[in-house]
């Protein structure tokens, strides 16, 4: 898939935990772990706009697009 989903290193640099940051959003650790794995086919815009307020960072932090060879 040519977006990459870059949430673990984003709570690794803000030494947050998964389930911590789920709370914080409002969203189950289950569908955190769908989003981090790249498997979400869909992320709501007020989803990606908590998940910046709480992990202070730009939604270009999070999501990149790589281009497939």
């Amino acid at each position: 898939m040519p977006i990459r989903i870059n949430l673990d290193l984003m709570l690794e640099n803000r030494n947050m935990k998964s389930n911590e940051l789920a709370e914080a959003v409002g969203i189950t650790t289950a569908n955190l772990s769908i989003l981090k794995t790249g498997k979400a086919k869909a992320v709501r815009f007020s989803t990606l706009e908590a998940i910046c307020k709480i992990l202070d960072c730009q939604p270009g932090d999070i999501l990149e697009y790589i281009e497939e060879e």
